[in-house]
C-alpha cells in the first residue's frame, strides 16, 4: 500500500496518514478484544459513572439553599455529609485505579504494535521529507518536524512529526466515535494507578 501511494503526488504523506489510520483501527480492535468487551471493564465504568453522579448530587445538595439550619443540627449534618462524600470519593478513586490497572494489558499490546509500525515507517521514510509545512515552525517544534532530514529547509516535514500528529488526532477521534473514551470522572477522580495515598485516609 505504501509503495502504491508513494507513486502519487503527496504519496508519502498519504502513505503515512493511511498507515496511521489503519494502526489506530487495529489498536482499538485490540483494546476492544482485550478490555472494552469484558464484564470487568463495563462494571467498573458503570461504577465510576454511578459514584460520579452520586457525588455531584451530594455536592449540589450541600451547596443548596436548604443546607443551612440550626447551629447544632447544621454542624452534625455537615459532618455526616462530609463523611459520606469522603466515602463516595474514595470509592470513585478506587474504581478509577482498578480501571487503569485493567487497561494495562491492552496498553502493553498496543504499545508493541505502535513500536513495530514506527520501526517499519522509519525504515521506509528514513531521511525523506514526507510533507511540506505551510510555515516554518518554532525551533522547539522544528527539532521534531525536521528530525533526521538533510538540508536546512525548516518547512520539510519528517515522518516522525506527521505520524505523531496523525496518531494523536485519528485515534482520539476514533475512540470518541466508537464510545471507547474513559469516563470523565475517571480522569478527575485521582492521580491514577500509582497515585499518592489520600491524606484524609488514616
Amino acid at each position: 500500500m505504501a509503495s502504491a501511494l508513494s507513486s502519487l503526488r503527496y504519496g508519502d504523506s498519504l502513505s503515512v496518514v493511511a498507515i496511521s489510520g489503519a494502526t489506530a483501527v487495529l489498536c482499538e480492535a485490540i483494546s476492544w478484544l482485550l478490555i472494552y468487551r469484558t464484564t470487568t471493564y463495563n462494571s467498573l465504568r458503570a461504577s465510576i459513572e454511578r459514584h460520579s453522579r452520586k457525588l455531584d448530587s451530594m455536592k449540589s445538595t450541600a451547596s443548596g439553599p436548604g443546607a443551612s439550619g440550626g447551629a447544632g443540627s447544621s454542624s452534625q449534618a455537615a459532618s455526616s455529609r462530609a463523611k459520606k462524600m469522603d466515602r463516595v470519593e474514595t470509592s470513585l478513586k478506587d474504581a478509577s485505579r482498578e480501571l487503569s490497572f485493567a487497561k494495562l494489558k491492552s496498553g502493553a499490546v498496543v504499545a508493541a504494535v505502535l513500536f513495530v509500525v514506527f520501526g517499519l515507517l522509519n525504515s521506509l521514510f528514513e531521511g525523506r521529507a514526507v510533507a511540506k509545512l505551510p510555515f516554518a515552525p518554532v525551533p522547539l517544534v522544528q527539532r521534531m518536524s525536521h528530525r533526521g532530514l538533510p538540508g536546512n529547509d525548516p518547512t520539510d516535514c519528517a515522518m516522525v512529526f506527521l505520524y505523531f500528529l496523525c496518531s494523536m488526532s485519528i485515534r482520539t477521534n476514533l475512540q470518541k466515535l466508537l464510545g471507547f473514551t474513559p469516563p470523565r470522572a475517571a480522569a478527575g477522580a485521582g492521580p491514577g494507578l500509582f497515585g499518592m495515598p489520600d491524606p484524609k485516609v488514616n
